[in-house]
């Protein structure tokens, strides 16, 4: 059955009325976000909340955030150089360059259908329950409830997994920042060990936590900056390190070559090695949802939370080629790489 998502045609019920209760009374025409219409008289509606008054739904929460500041939350939820950057050593391991580059290609081209079917949901149900909301009303209502409580438990699971690999992510970050800086690991630099990583994990989730305490627009703000930061950042980033690096790699080596490491990654199947290596794109791939979870929050948000998800994933996709790009071109010596993985396999023992 068809989404339907015009709020002017009032003749035919939507497609949740079915499964509301029948003492929810099927909403009158309300004006229209500019004040025009033929609802009631000098009354603006949100088309958001016009679009909520259709399913039944009362409007609880402010709306208080605008197509940028929903795109920078969904933005940044996505990892970019969080999930390419540490995770790149590991992915180039499994396959070589030529897996990494065309794994990022492969997994875009099928986070754009869920992307494209996560909209058009998201413009017909802009609620903020988001995902446990579309599955318990399109599922029905004989399957709905099931539907709803394991979508719940399965974004409950990923959530607590995203947190935790996000903030093992960062602390790797952290902990080649200060290899670096200390000498590297050829000249003596500190590379740190299990219990100040572990300290750096725990500090980053409970820095988290704080943050997450603040007032929305207070994390909009910072999330505003987030995505400036790594948008700009990393166009420096994409242009310069080719520039500065002393030489590159040929591109039939970036787009063609690939070569296993069985004794470092213990994997001497080239299939299931090419699909280990599309780990990376998976990893930075995903968190568009976010924008569908602040859809009641968000003005004319059955059009801005639509906009906010694709133009998250579009802009990642983009980014997140370019960067892997950068870096393939870049390399100078592969034993480096190698030698990440080996410290990542170290770590999870």
């Amino acid at each position: 059955m068809p989404i339907r998502n015009s709020s002017s045609d009032t003749s035919s019920p939507s497609l949740v009325a079915p499964f509301l209760p029948s003492s929810i009374p099927q909403p009158a025409p309300m004006a229209s976000s500019d004040g025009a219409g033929d609802g009631i008289p000098g009354k603006v509606v949100d088309s958001g909340e016009r679009r909520l008054l259709e399913l039944g739904y009362k409007q609880e929460l402010r709306r208080e955030m605008t197509l940028f500041k929903t795109l920078a939350i969904s933005f940044s939820t996505m990892t970019l150089f969080t999930g390419i950057t540490p995770l790149f050593g590991q992915s180039f391991a499994y396959t070589g360059p030529a897996g990494v580059v065309w794994g990022w290609v492969i997994t875009t081209f099928f986070v754009w259908f869920v992307g494209l079917a996560m909209s058009e949901i998201c413009s017909s149900f802009p609620t903020t329950g988001s995902l446990y909301f579309w599955a318990a009303h399109l599922a029905g209502p004989k399957w709905g409830p099931f539907a709803s409580w394991c979508c719940a438990w399965l974004e409950t699971i990923g959530l607590i997994a995203g947190v935790g690999t996000q903030a093992y992510a960062g602390s790797q970050v952290l902990q080649n920042i200060i290899l670096l800086s200390t000498g590297t690991n050829k000249h003596g630099g500190y590379f740190a060990p299990k219990g100040v990583f572990l300290a750096m994990y725990l500090g980053l989730t409970f820095i988290w936590a704080i943050l997450n305490t603040f007032a929305l627009d207070v994390i909009a703000i910072i999330d505003i900056l987030s995505i400036w930061w790594q948008v700009i950042g990393g166009a420096v980033i994409v242009i310069l390190l080719p520039l500065v690096a002393p030489t590159t790699q040929s591109a039939s080596y970036v787009f063609s070559e690939i070569h296993m490491s069985p004794n470092i990654t213990g994997i001497r199947s080239k299939p299931y090695a090419l699909i280990l290596s599309l780990l990376v794109s998976q990893y930075s791939l995903y968190g568009y949802d976010a924008a569908a979870h602040l859809t009641e929050e968000t003005k004319g948000a059955d059009k801005n939370g639509p906009i906010a998800i694709l133009s998250s994933i579009g802009i990642i996709s983009v980014f997140g080629w370019a960067y892997i790009l950068a870096l393939t071109f870049s390399i100078q010596v592969l034993w480096f790489y190698f030698f990440v993985a080996q410290c990542f396999s170290v770590l999870i023992e």
